[in-house]
């Protein structure tokens, strides 16, 4: 599981809108990279939603913020029509993403057992190290906390 400082692990997934998103092509951008369940889901929307309403302000702050989960990329394209999202969502189906940065976890709901995503993210600084984690997110006040963790970094050394 990759922690604090260490470089982000790269990956090339299928994104919504068609074609493929390479984490490394993304520098030198900050990247704000969360990990949820599933598309159209409360919590999920909810936290898609509060990330797209300050989509502006990422921006602003030199990043990028890409949402992965196990969706396909066309239920993706939905889930972004259905809500007008203003965030890159890619598809990770295989889970091996999920599974290199350690939020492929056993959960429990009403007494079963079963393996999911955890909510995460990973702020990844300019020169794509790892610059603060947050796992098992609660949804309100995290796009909040994220930003101002975004804002307070700096641009890329190099």
């Amino acid at each position: 599981m990759p922690q604090t400082g260490d470089e982000a692990p790269d990956f090339t997934l299928p994104r919504d809108g068609g074609g493929e998103l390479a984490l490394s092509a993304l520098r030198p951008s900050k990247v704000v990279l969360y990990f949820y369940p599933k598309d159209d889901t409360s919590g999920c929307t909810k936290e898609a939603l509060g990330f797209t309403e300050a989509a502006d302000e990422f921006a602003a702050a030199g990043a990028v913020v890409v949402g992965v989960s196990k969706d396909t990329a066309a239920k993706h394209d939905k889930f972004i029509a259905k809500h007008e999202l203003k965030v890159a969502l890619v598809s990770d189906a295989e889970s091996d993403v999920c599974e290199r940065y350690g939020v492929w976890a056993e959960k429990s709901m009403y007494g079963k057992k079963y393996f999911g995503i955890e909510r995460s993210t990973f702020l990844i600084d300019a020169d794509g190290r790892i610059a603060r984690i947050w796992h098992k997110v609660k949804v309100p006040g995290h796009v909040e906390e994220v930003l101002e963790a975004t804002r307070a970094l700096p641009q890329s050394a190099t």
